[in-house]
């Protein structure tokens, strides 16, 4: 019995039109709801306010994937060792990694400095390219941008 409801459901949403979500493709429906956003920081004279924005946005829509997306000036902050005059960054940082911000460094910018990986603070990530990144980032992985 439960089979044949089960088999008339189906035959009547097909015939109205209705997707049917089964529950991969519920979930599937759901990693495409996702809200993705990229942070792009070359200056890190903003890095507070992006990073407090960051904090807000999460407050707002804690689900929200989070990336932000260093090069030029923008890695100092993510750099061992980096203040400003509230202190070091490495806290701020650590505690937005741990609600799912991802942070990740230009390589690029690394080697015109004379830097290398270890040059980074643990909570952060090396790409190759920070422009390279932001544009797949957005093209590749439906990720909406924002600057501070």
């Amino acid at each position: 019995m439960r089979t044949l409801v089960l088999a008339t459901a189906l035959t009547t949403c097909m015939a109205l039109g209705t997707t049917v979500l089964t529950p991969n493709t519920a979930s599937a429906a759901m990693a495409e709801d996702q809200e993705k956003v990229v942070y792009h920081v070359n200056d890190s004279s903003v890095a507070r306010v992006a990073m407090r924005n960051i904090e807000n946005h999460l407050g707002a829509a804690p689900d929200a994937k989070i990336v932000v997306v260093t090069h030029g000036k923008g890695i100092d902050f993510l750099l061992n060792e980096a203040t400003d005059d509230k202190g070091a960054y490495q806290a701020q940082v650590a505690g937005l990694k741990n609600r799912g911000v991802e942070f990740r460094v230009c390589r690029n910018t690394l080697k015109g400095r004379k830097l290398n990986d270890n040059a980074v603070i643990f909570e952060a990530s090396v790409v190759p390219s920070g422009v390279a990144e932001l544009g797949k980032l957005q093209s590749r992985e439906g990720y909406v941008y924002i600057k501070p």
